[in-house]
């Protein structure tokens, strides 16, 4: 009786075992397909460890927060009216609110990278000539 709850104990093991191999090997491809999308290379892997850390891609936040391209002026804009007329106060929604925080949190991350991303061509330029 030992001896067929050993085996079984190991057969479930080796089960569990692959289904993790399996499942990390999927998520490793995942993680590398949408670097890939997001340009590739180095910006690719910074665009996507952003998307992880704060849980929302660019897409969403512009849905979000209504708009098309990365406008600083529109992006507040939209944010203050959204935010206001979700204010709980008002009869809106806290998680609303909160969505659109994190819309905004993200789309500013992505300007911070802009910006990081010209100077460093600027800096490259500077040092090239």
């Amino acid at each position: 009786m030992a001896k067929h709850i050993a085996q079984l104990i190991v057969a479930g093991a080796q089960v569990v075992g692959r289904a993790f191999v399996k499942a990390l090997r999927q998520e490793i491809a995942a993680s590398q397909a949408a670097a890939q999308r997001a340009g590739g290379g180095a910006a690719g892997a910074k665009h996507s460890a952003t998307n992880q850390k704060l849980g929302m891609s660019l897409e969403e936040a512009k849905q979000i927060l209504n708009v098309e391209e990365l406008d600083l002026e529109k992006v507040q804009k939209n944010y203050e009216y959204l935010f206001s007329i979700n204010d709980k106060s008002k009869g809106g929604s806290f998680y609303i609110q909160s969505k659109i925080v994190r819309a905004k949190e993200r789309i500013d991350s992505e300007m911070e990278n802009i910006q990081e991303s010209k100077v460093k061509e600027e800096t490259k330029k500077g040092n090239d000539t």
